[in-house]
């Protein structure tokens, strides 16, 4: 995929006119202040350099000492605004990324992006997009920008004085004498244009391999975490084995795609390293015969030369950060995607509305998505305190009905109208956040909106009491429980929250079926009124609904 220059600006640009952007400018504005600063001293020490060389060759030591207490106020404004300037830079960069990494993050769990993108495939690790690639986005597109702006100032600062005191090169061409004003300003130019020329032709591919660089890499790392997560089953299994060739295989892909990262590196940097020795050689080749000819001094000499290299440097910004330009040009490349998949519209043929206190179904029928049927729900219509029981074979798409009735499966068609109030949906394995019990209870609510006493009763009338001492432990208690304990747990949320709907998918399968009596006699009890639409393949929760709807197994429509 091709990335423009309007692509990359769109990426840059909103932040800039955010509401956080006069602060933003204000610091900015320092730091070009401080590197104008910097560039005036740099100018001081181009003179200092000649006066300095001047002294030495005439043996005068007032001059050696004035010079001397020159260059203490040189280094001093230097080490002062130097390190200024690094402070203010680094406090921009984790404005910006503070501020990127709060608009992605809500573009990211906003209508459910997070879940169509895992779903679809179409964007590897967003995690490390949002973590990884919008720091660099930050911090690079800062240094590297700031940078070219005091490499310009640098260029027209030195440029003019290196015009002013080169003069004019002479020389005759077919009896012809010419001149060419400012020949040292115009060498340092075409000089750092072949060498900037040569740095892309020598790195142009180095963009893909990095981007490919950060994806396994990101690979990799999800690999260990998956490990992580889910180290019981593994352990279980005895996977060891197969999970190390996972690894190993995912690290063979980061060694094979490192070589080649240090194949262009390796190029790029021995460029480097000529095109910087060789601009030390030049300047003298070229003042060497005028000092010899008794037409410029010593110092002369040294302030000509430094000049060339200023001028040089200014116009090597590209030649000195192309490995960075590689680098951003891929992260701007990932954060495209990012966007492109965040903007894409999902569209769902089911039409689902909010109002009154019923659920009403309207000819749902759910599909694969290369259109084949599964089945289909004609009509359906409970009130509150209304229970249902789906059963049907497995595979048939029953879970599916569910996703699709929660918005996250595209491929149905059909209308469904939900109650205005709270409405859950409840998974086999609850999601357990990482924190203490209490906000594993609260969740998706938090702490604040639940109180402990409530949360302790909650585990109590679920069979969790023993957790009770320690509700306010950090752990990561979905390795901590056990699965049929984040069974209960997900009951004990249903207490707390009191909704209006909620859908259960084999929410009792790790459990026996007197523990299973006991959670939906529960719910009978303290919700009443809430409808409760039930998935599960026991006959024994027949008992616990008042109506019962048997999923078709090919594609005859499901009545009820």
């Amino acid at each position: 995929m091709k990335l423009s220059t309007r692509d990359v600006w769109r990426l840059v640009s909103p932040y800039w006119v955010s509401e956080d952007r006069w602060r933003s400018y204000a610091l900015l504005g320092t730091i070009v202040g401080l590197d104008v600063f910097l560039t005036y001293i740099g100018v001081r020490q181009t003179y200092w350099q000649k006066n300095f060389f001047d002294a030495l060759v005439e043996r005068d030591l007032n001059g050696f000492w004035r010079q001397m207490l020159e260059l203490g106020f040189i280094i001093a404004g230097i080490v002062v605004a130097g390190t200024a300037r690094v402070w203010f830079e680094q406090a921009l960069q984790m404005r910006w990324r503070g501020w990127l990494t709060n608009t992605y993050l809500t573009r990211w769990l906003d209508g459910r992006a997070y879940w169509h993108m895992q779903h679809n495939g179409c964007v590897d690790n967003p995690d490390q997009r949002i973590a990884e690639d919008l720091r660099i986005m930050a911090s690079d597109t800062l240094r590297l920008s700031v940078g070219a702006l005091n490499y310009v100032v640098d260029f027209f600062t030195f440029a003019t004085m290196l015009w002013g005191l080169a003069g004019a090169l002479s020389f005759a061409v077919a009896g012809t004498q010419v001149q060419i004003p400012g020949y040292m300003m115009w060498a340092a130019v075409l000089y750092a244009l072949i060498g900037s020329m040569m740095i892309e032709w020598i790195g142009r591919g180095l963009v893909p391999v990095d981007y490919q660089q950060q994806r396994r890499e990101a690979d990799f790392r999800y690999l260990l975490v998956r490990v992580r997560e889910n180290a019981a089953a593994i352990a279980l299994w005895r996977g060891e084995r197969t999970e190390s060739n996972g690894l190993a295989g995912a690290f063979d892909g980061i060694r094979r795609n490192w070589g080649e990262v240090m194949r262009y590196t390796k190029r790029i940097t021995a460029m480097n390293a000529l095109y910087v020795q060789s601009s030390m050689l030049l300047p003298y080749l070229i003042t060497g015969p005028r000092y010899f000819a008794g037409d410029i001094s010593v110092g002369t000499l040294m302030q000509l030369n430094s000049l060339f290299n200023r001028v040089r440097g200014a116009l090597s910004w590209f030649v000195y950060r192309y490995k960075d330009l590689a680098l951003l040009r891929s992260v701007f490349h990932r954060l495209h995607q990012f966007e492109r998949a965040v903007g894409e519209t999902v569209h769902h043929g089911l039409q689902r509305t909010f109002a009154g206190s019923d659920l009403i179904l309207d000819v749902v029928q759910v599909r694969l998505p290369d259109g084949r049927a599964l089945g289909c729900v004609d009509h359906l219509h409970l009130s509150p305190g209304d229970r249902l029981l789906i059963q049907g074979a497995s595979g048939t798409g029953k879970s599916l009905l569910l996703s699709s009735l929660a918005g996250l499966w595209p491929f149905a068609t059909g209308a469904v109208r939900m109650p205005q109030g709270r409405v859950v949906f409840v998974g086999q394995a609850s999601y357990l956040p990482v924190g203490t019990l209490h906000a594993c209870v609260a969740y998706p609510g938090s702490i604040e909106e639940t109180g402990p006493t409530e949360v302790a009763a909650a585990l109590v009338a679920v069979g969790l009491g023993d957790l009770l001492g320690e509700l306010e432990k950090v752990a990561e208690w979905s390795t901590r429980l056990s699965p049929g304990e984040r069974q209960r747990l997900a009951f004990a949320r249903l207490l707390v929250q009191k909704p209006d709907l909620v859908f259960l998918d084999e929410v009792t399968s790790a459990l026996d079926t007197e523990a299973e009596a006991t959670l939906y006699a529960l719910l009978a009890e303290r919700l009443p009124r809430c409808i409760v639409i039930s998935i599960a393949h026991r006959p024994s929760l027949h008992a616990w609904h008042g109506r019962n709807l048997r999923w078709p197994d090919k594609n005859a429509p499901a009545r009820r």
